[in-house]
């Protein structure tokens, strides 16, 4: 039998009430672990100081060429993937980063971000099925 894998935030409530607390599938269970990588700054886990990623760092970097960030943050992302997510192997990264402009009429303001797509793809160990997990970011809000 296979350990469960629990839906976070876990909700204690469920278990007052006698039931299960919710699970769900591994390749949830993944995406919900690659966010947690993806949002951790480097050294704000106590005992595992390398868990997380460099984006923190590079948010407020100057960015001269798009092109080098986005091989710097792939390249730490990677790193910590293929150490940190070990239900996920063949892992292929891919980060792209857009500038969005959005204008407010009622306060006459224009505001412009930094916007990071992260793309990532491999197989499941547990299955060998294809595994694509997407998210973006919003860096940097420069305002008009």
């Amino acid at each position: 039998m296979s350990t469960p894998l629990y839906k976070k935030p876990l909700r204690f409530n469920r278990l007052m009430q006698g039931r299960d607390l919710e699970a769900h599938d591994i390749g949830a269970s993944i995406s919900q672990y690659l966010e947690l990588l993806i949002f951790t700054r480097f050294g704000e886990h106590r005992y595992k100081p390398d868990f997380g990623c460099e984006i923190w760092e590079l948010d407020f970097e100057l960015i001269v060429s798009e092109s080098t960030w986005e091989e710097k943050l792939r390249q730490s992302l990677l790193k910590s993937i293929t150490t940190h997510e070990q239900r996920i192997y063949d892992v292929q990264l891919d980060v792209h980063i857009k500038e969005v402009s959005k204008f407010y009429p009622l306060r006459n303001v224009s505001e412009i971000k930094k916007r990071v797509e992260i793309v990532v793809k491999g197989k499941v160990h547990q299955t060998g099925e294809n595994y694509v997990f997407s998210t973006a970011l919003y860096l940097s809000p420069l305002s008009t």
